[in-house]
């Protein structure tokens, strides 16, 4: 990304002073160079940045999804206490700027990339139209599936004078992004405007089509318990368009922590208190160990002994297999019947006297996920061989049979952990993997449980926690146990979605009570429309 941070930052300066020599007629503002002047395609980084931001870190996805989908698990005491709105259901003294982190930031990005499309259509560039509504209907569903219905229709367009836009069903809003992603996909011309600036795929509007149709195949799967005909339609669609082919086609965005956009997800694993309590889950672990995962070594490390070295994420752990200890979820430091020492299986507290760590020998991430350079995983080429294994698992008529796919989707996962910048499994021991651990096809039950348990492994080891999480929703898979922590906020449930903003029943408030009565309540357990 540096490369086109500089050249963000720099073009707007070009774009006004190299533009006739008249210096004095052009506003000399860089950030309000007038539509004539501006390229909109150096807005593309921006948007492209706020996107990999609003999925990760403290957003919401560490300090919600990932633990309410038991990924990872933290004794959320002690400094870390932001940690018990995730695997205790707890609120915390932030827990109302969290719910909303996702909202805002989901449309402060579909705003830059509007801002972007109308500056590019002043210009009759089509493509960037075309890859600025991909980007939209990313953001916005990714909202959606977070919170459930939400303005999309008159979204974006308080220069038309509506500021209280109406909040459209989550059905109506996805119908609707389905269609702009298909007639956004359809108008994509690559002998067009090219693509300038481009984080994802340096301009390849080849890989940009695959990136919308895999996105297509992603949502359409989201209705099969809901709207079979319309994922039917739209799967065939998705897979007729052309859907990721390889990992060389995934969606991963690269950070850049020297220019100040670092991976969120990192910058939080990274603070003391988070190195010391954040875990995997002991329901990974145990998956991952249950067949001698290979990707076990890159991504789980226990600590050396003792408090210090325990807080230190520069101290590099044992990543040996054999010694990895999932953290259970529900469990606390606070001397009670929930603290971890009164855990059937606590392996012990590390170190002595002073420099004494009580939460145990733990595996925790590896540095790998502390680098804050390292990238953003927005989709990747196993989660859609994963989805298609699941659509031919359904029944579905695709190309390929669902025990094809999902070995696709299981090398493309080993492989893919490479990405990270760390230690990686090559192709062949990838391959050799798969062939040893096929799909179990002695039923479509059996089948889709395998396929969405891996969904969840793999969307979890690479960070994509909410998406963990939204097809735990969808599919079931993996099976969890709810926390009963006391004083939680969901009655001993797993969450299904985050409540609106409070800030909406001020600047919008029509809308968001229409909203709440469509849905039945704005609360922790109410299911978003495709959640059955």
């Amino acid at each position: 990304m540096k490369k086109y941070i500089s050249i963000f930052l720099t073009g707007i300066l070009l774009a006004v002073s190299s533009c006739d020599g008249d210096f004095a007629d052009i506003n000399t503002d860089p950030n309000r160079a007038s539509g004539d002047v501006f390229d909109p395609n150096l807005i593309l980084p921006t948007v492209s940045h706020n996107y990999g931001n609003m999925m990760t870190g403290y957003t919401g996805a560490i300090l919600f999804q990932s633990m309410w989908v038991q990924v990872m698990a933290s004794t959320s005491t002690g400094g870390a206490n932001y940690y018990s709105n995730a695997d205790k259901y707890v609120a915390s003294g932030s827990t109302n700027s969290y719910i909303q982190s996702v909202w805002n930031d989901g449309y402060s990005t579909a705003s830059r990339v509007y801002q972007m499309q109308a500056l590019a259509e002043k210009k009759g560039f089509t493509n960037l139209i075309a890859v600025g509504q991909i980007w939209k209907v990313l953001t916005l569903s990714f909202v959606s599936d977070v919170y459930g219905d939400l303005p999309y229709s008159e979204a974006l367009k308080a220069e038309a004078g509506i500021t209280q836009p109406k909040y459209d069903s989550q059905s109506e809003a996805y119908m609707a992004m389905l269609a702009d992603l298909e007639s956004a996909l359809s108008s994509i011309n690559t002998s067009g405007d090219p693509i300038k600036n481009d984080v994802l795929y340096g301009g390849d509007l080849a890989k940009w089509k695959k990136l919308g149709y895999s996105i297509m195949l992603r949502m359409a799967m989201r209705l099969v318990d809901v709207d079979a005909s319309t994922s039917k339609s739209y799967v065939q669609k998705a897979i007729a368009g052309g859907v990721f082919a390889s990992p060389a086609d995934e969606a991963v965005l690269v950070s850049d922590q020297s220019n100040g956009y670092a991976n969120s997800s990192a910058n939080a694993l990274n603070v003391v208190d988070d190195v010391y309590e954040v875990r995997w889950s002991k329901k990974l672990i145990d998956f991952l160990k249950s067949n001698n995962d290979p990707r076990l070594s890159i991504i789980a490390e226990v600590p050396p002994a003792g408090l210090a070295a325990n807080k230190s994420g520069s101290v590099v752990g044992n990543n040996d297999p054999m010694v990895q200890i999932g953290l259970p979820n529900g469990y606390d430091l606070k001397g009670g019947a929930t603290d971890v020492t009164k855990e059937p299986n606590y392996p012990g507290p590390t170190g002595a006297g002073v420099d004494v760590a009580p939460i145990g020998a733990y595996s925790r991430p590896t540095a790998v996920y502390r680098d804050r350079n390292a990238p953003v995983f927005i989709l990747t080429y196993a989660e859609i061989q994963l989805l298609l294994a699941d659509a031919a698992a359904r029944g579905y008529s695709v190309p390929s049979s669902a025990s094809a796919y999902y070995a696709a989707g299981l090398e493309g996962a080993l492989t893919t952990i490479g990405k990270f910048g760390g230690a990686s499994v090559s192709a062949a021991v990838a391959a050799d993997f798969a062939a040893a651990n096929p799909l179990d096809t002695s039923s479509p039950a059996a089948s889709l449980k395998m396929i969405n348990e891996q969904i969840w492994a793999t969307t979890g080891t690479l960070a994509n926690f909410v998406e963990s999480w939204n097809n735990w929703k969808r599919s079931g898979y993996p099976q969890l146990t709810p926390v009963n922590y006391s004083g939680n906020f969901s009655s001993g449930q797993i969450p299904r979605r985050q409540l609106y903003p409070s800030g909406e029943s001020t600047t919008n408030p029509q809308g968001l009570a229409n909203a709440i009565s469509n849905m039945g309540g704005d609360t922790w357990v109410k299911n978003v429309w495709w959640d059955k």
